[in-house]
């Protein structure tokens, strides 16, 4: 019927015919999210005190707003990612998966959006 033999019908992406841009997608979010935790986190304990206005003089500052909203955005990315994969998974009914998918997204932009607003709040002094 000419489908070949059984590794020519493996070789390629797999039954699903997709996944690896969520794959690597997990990867670099996960790699960004590690390099940016870690100058975030050296950069706090190199502060004199983290007592609330030390850390809002910090990030009023460029350099350490702007790895601040990476910081969000990229672990925002990577948790939606992650989930997604999860309720890809675990949710069969298409009616549930796609209001799961939905709600998770909202979840996920909402809370980007809320970190990304506090975060220029603070950069700007408005808070």
């Amino acid at each position: 019927m000419g489908n070949g033999t059984s590794i020519g019908r493996v070789r390629g992406l797999g039954s699903a015919h997709s996944g690896s841009g969520n794959w690597l997608q997990e990867r670099f979010t996960g790699i960004a999210s590690l390099v940016v935790s870690s100058y975030l986190l050296v950069s706090l304990l190199l502060l004199p005190s983290l007592n609330y206005q030390t850390v809002r003089d910090w990030i009023a500052h460029p350099l350490p707003a702007t790895a601040m909203a990476l910081f969000v955005i990229v672990n925002f990315a990577h948790a939606r990612s992650g989930l997604l994969v999860v309720i890809e998974d675990y949710v069969h009914e298409h009616g549930s998966k796609f209001a799961v998918v939905t709600l998770l997204n909202l979840v996920a932009f909402a809370g980007a959006a809320f970190g990304l607003l506090s975060i220029i709040r603070l950069a700007l002094g408005g808070a």
